[in-house]
């Protein structure tokens, strides 16, 4: 029994909605909230996507309407992830100058300039093999051959007016390489988003639709993490840090919130926390098979990730999420 009861009831603090918002300790507003987009090439195209429902595809020309809706919610900032018009052994259009991702950096900024630009830096996208890296003949992803392919990358992006860039390959040392060339080129004002513990997770699957990624043949697990290691993530975390990462990344989310925890308490850098496609997904389906409030669990996951740490949320219920909140503003 409670040795200070009946002095002591802590049900005192919940008696009213207004008290309980009085003493709410983690507090979510549109400001955490980081939006994927995907870019493909076309005219007024809105393609949807089959495993992601209110998720869609988008041609360069829509994303001004698509800037301008997230700044009136309070959104700042948004990712995005390209389909490129063909893929090759290299990702050749990864770095081209007219490239889609280039296209939308330049639609966004000269359309909505206060709205932040992130953009994921890997080549699974854009390769025809589907992997993160250049292969060698036995299909090993060959790390160091890659990383000057990754500086092309962002070099094209900076010269595009990305705001920041975000390595999500997992490469060893790429880091490092993109703020080096960043620096090298004279965009030492860009920011590097690491992800930097990236696991080799099964909540990826409903992206891979969404990006044209999966890959041609075998998995990901030579070079993203084993979602057993936890130790290693610190140590993947430690890494990007001393090559100069200035934000860093959990992904994916909730199954991670101990490790993103951890990332938080340990380096005290800003840090991001992906609540990736399958963890969409399985609220969506939940939902609308009847088994659970949509609204309710979207945004307890959501504050579960605030909570662990999180100071950005990349989500796919940012639009929503922030709608809600507006709601419960009034």
């Amino acid at each position: 029994m409670n040795a200070m009861f009946p002095q002591m009831r802590p049900r005192r603090l919940r008696y009213t909605p207004t008290l309980r918002r009085m003493v709410r300790e983690t507090v979510l507003t549109p400001n955490d909230f980081i939006y994927p987009l995907f870019v493909i090439h076309g005219q007024n195209l809105k393609r949807p996507i089959g495993s992601m429902p209110g998720q869609a595809q988008l041609s360069v020309d829509r994303l001004p309407y698509e800037a301008e809706e997230l700044i009136k919610l309070g959104i700042p900032a948004v990712i995005l992830f390209g389909l490129p018009a063909t893929k090759d052994a290299s990702g050749s259009e990864n770095y081209a100058e007219d490239g889609i991702i280039q296209q939308a950096i330049r639609t966004l900024k000269a359309a909505v300039p206060e709205l932040v630009v992130i953009t994921d830096v890997c080549m699974c996208e854009y390769t025809d093999h589907g992997h993160c890296g250049i292969l060698d003949e036995h299909g090993y992803v060959v790390n160091d051959k890659t990383l000057p392919i990754l500086q092309q990358v962002v070099a094209s992006h900076a010269q595009a007016g990305v705001d920041i860039v975000a390595p999500s390959g997992m490469m060893d040392g790429a880091v490092g390489a993109l703020r080096a060339e960043l620096d090298r080129i004279g965009a030492e004002h860009v920011p590097v988003m690491a992800y930097a513990a990236k696991f080799a997770s099964g909540f990826y699957g409903p992206f891979r639709e969404a990006a044209d990624s999966p890959p041609a043949f075998g998995d990901r697990k030579q070079y993203q993490m084993d979602p057993a290691n936890g130790r290693e993530a610190l140590r993947e975390v430690a890494l990007d840090v001393q090559e100069g990462a200035d934000m860093v990344m959990v992904k994916p989310a909730l199954p991670y919130l101990d490790i993103l925890a951890q990332v938080k308490q340990r380096f005290g850098l800003p840090t991001a926390a992906y609540h990736v496609s399958g963890e969409y997904a399985m609220i969506k389906a939940a939902a609308q098979n009847g088994w659970i409030d949509e609204r309710t669990v979207a945004m307890e996951s959501l504050t579960a990730i605030k909570r662990a740490g999180a100071d950005m949320i990349l989500t796919y219920y940012a639009k929503d999420a922030a709608r809600w909140l507006q709601v419960e503003e009034h």
